[in-house]
């Protein structure tokens, strides 16, 4: 069975000290994980960086751990970038569960013509906040010691700078008879994929992202929901990479 995994930053410096994990992971470590001394567990700090730990003590809600190694993972290559056009209701978080759990690097929040959610104000930010929260709940679970990041919202100009500068861009289409699937993924650079509203991408915005140099694509012979059809996309491409292999 693997570790647990608990995030801490900044993590320790040397292999061989001690740290505490306190505070909302020390308590769900101690009080629902119910970590026992001399049990191994995982310490990330979300930026690519491992400690394997072994518990020495619990005391209330704080955990006593000694450090036996220290691991800096790789940034990998090649990143992908998943643009996210809004969802309704949770179906947000869920889109940036699922992608999490697959691997994505980045998600880029996107308010489409077509999007019935909105962003603004402070419910704009407080939903923003939500995203990057389950990203972070999601790396814990799937164990990365990198976890995805959530940009700002953008809108369809700030998109499509982002697919002009991408090693390969993509939008899902399901009138595209192009398959994501014979998409080949380069070394490096970043594989940005477009995931559109619920009521489509507008053609308006296929030409601005395809004068981008963004090619539109199909994902499969039936329609995904907006919320799992990023999940779907990025497990296609990182099945092409040696991230998967």
């Amino acid at each position: 069975m693997t570790a647990p995994v608990f995030v801490l930053a900044p993590l320790p410096a040397v292999v061989g000290g001690r740290v505490e994990l306190a505070g909302s992971e020390g308590r769900h470590a101690a009080r629902v994980r119910r970590v026992e001394p001399g049990e191994h567990v995982d310490l990330v700090d979300g930026r690519g960086r491992r400690a394997s730990c072994t518990v020495e003590s619990v005391a209330g809600d704080t955990v006593a751990l000694a450090v036996g190694s220290l691991v800096e993972e790789p940034a990998p290559a090649p990143r992908v970038v998943v643009v996210q056009a809004l969802p309704k209701g949770e179906r947000g978080e869920l889109a940036v569960e699922l992608m999490s759990e697959v691997g994505v690097d980045v998600v880029v929040p996107w308010s489409a013509a077509r999007c019935v959610a909105q962003w603004k104000g402070e419910r704009g930010a407080k939903s923003l906040e939500r995203w990057r929260s389950t990203a972070r709940e999601a790396g814990k679970q799937s164990r990365r010691a990198r976890f995805a990041e959530v940009a700002d919202l953008a809108t369809t100009r700030q998109v499509a700078a982002l697919l002009s500068g991408a090693a390969v861009a993509a939008v899902l289409s399901e009138e595209s008879a192009a398959p994501l699937s014979g998409l080949e993924p380069p070394a490096s650079g970043d594989v940005v994929l477009v995931v559109g509203p619920e009521g489509g991408i507008t053609p308006e915005e296929l030409a601005t992202f395809a004068a981008a140099g963004a090619t539109a694509m199909r994902l499969g012979p039936s329609v995904l929901r907006t919320s799992t059809a990023g999940a779907a996309a990025a497990a296609v491409v990182l099945s092409r990479t040696p991230r998967w292999r």
